[in-house]
């Protein structure tokens, strides 16, 4: 067991029968009554943020999360599969639990699949990928405006701004976190 006292960022812990990872912690001592820890929470199986507090003596039982590292394989219209690549299992994940990352999914890509026990609880994405794009506005002659951009249409079908002299059929980098361009690939 862990005490609040012990409790960090980024650790995981069970709390009612669900695995949260610890965003903030704050530990308040008040001269008029006694110590208490407020805690900002996110729940690994369906994503949303909970603010607990709890008296300074709880105790929480810890959440050993797994990471492992697996290829993208294919999208088989209810599921992703991926395969482990030392022993080449496969699993699949579906398709809803994966709304945000599905747009940064391609063949072959390597990530990192979070499990709790033999639950999966989601994937974790390289912080940058390359993507190329398969359609792209034409730029307009004489639209110099400072920080000028288009619409592209890259090939997992997310569409993001990219500057005026990007192509067709050019490769991107593009940030996961926020789904932003960042530079052309060499």
């Amino acid at each position: 067991m862990i005490s609040c006292s012990d409790l960090r960022t980024g650790m995981t812990i069970l709390h009612e029968n669900n695995i949260y990872s610890v965003l903030e912690y704050q530990h308040v001592k008040s001269a008029r009554s006694a110590a208490f820890v407020r805690l900002k929470l996110r729940n690994l199986r369906i994503g949303n943020v909970i603010d607990l507090t709890v008296n300074s003596s709880e105790k929480f039982e810890p959440a050993h999360i797994e990471k492992v590292s697996m290829q993208y394989l294919y999208d088989s219209g209810t599921f992703y599969v991926f395969m482990n690549n030392s022993t080449y299992e496969q699993i699949e994940i579906p398709v809803d639990k994966l709304e945000n990352e599905k747009n940064f999914l391609f063949e072959g890509l390597e990530v990192k699949i979070v499990m709790y026990e033999s639950e999966v609880i989601g994937i974790e994405l390289p912080d940058k990928v390359v993507l190329n794009i398969v359609e792209c506005e034409p730029a307009v002659k004489g639209d110099t405006a400072q920080n000028a951009s288009k619409n592209a249409t890259l090939q997992t079908g997310l569409v993001i701004q990219v500057p005026l002299f990007v192509e067709n059929g050019e490769n991107v980098i593009v940030s996961t976190l926020d789904g932003k361009y960042v530079s052309r690939a060499k």
